[in-house]
């Protein structure tokens, strides 16, 4: 059987910010669009027992964060952001993933995705005894993602 390809964070983050721009005619910042990718990368472990993309995401205080994307758009500031090259085409079941997340997650403000992502046990392991603003880089754990997320909605994928 052919292995599922990993994608590249930044390759995720492209096809969030083209979405919100084509569907929506709406624009997505840094904060909202770091709290999609880990979603999306807890989705993908539920749904479809794989990683999305090969980057770490890390416990940030403003929430899980993949470094690689942030230093891609940190000059961007507070704005909206525009994608950064051409977007890949993704596996169907993943397209189908990103887009039940977008479908979730999508409308939800940036504070409220990060306040959510706050509760998650993932993120809290990661930071430890860390207060909710001290600097933080810990490596959130993509097992401990899969199995919270498996805890939390598991029921209800098993009917």
């Amino acid at each position: 059987m052919e292995q599922p390809m990993i994608y590249k964070a930044l390759d995720v983050a492209n096809w969030f910010i083209d979405q919100f721009d084509k569907e929506s005619g709406d624009v997505v910042t840094h904060l909202k669009l770091q709290k999609l990718l880990y979603y999306s990368e807890c989705w993908c472990q539920l749904l479809l027992y794989r990683e999305l993309f090969s980057e770490n995401i890390e416990a940030w205080a403003h929430g899980p964060v993949v470094r690689e994307v942030f230093n891609e758009f940190k000059s961007s500031g507070w704005e909206p952001l525009n994608v950064s090259r051409k977007s890949v085409d993704f596996d169907e079941d993943v397209v189908d993933v990103l887009e039940q997340v977008l479908e979730a997650y999508g409308n939800v403000s940036a504070k409220t995705l990060e306040q959510m992502t706050h509760q998650d046990q993932p993120w809290k392991e990661a930071r430890g005894s860390l207060s909710p603003e001290a600097r933080c880089s810990n490596i959130m754990s993509k097992e401990n993602m899969r199995k919270y997320f498996m805890k939390k909605y598991g029921d209800q994928l098993n009917g």
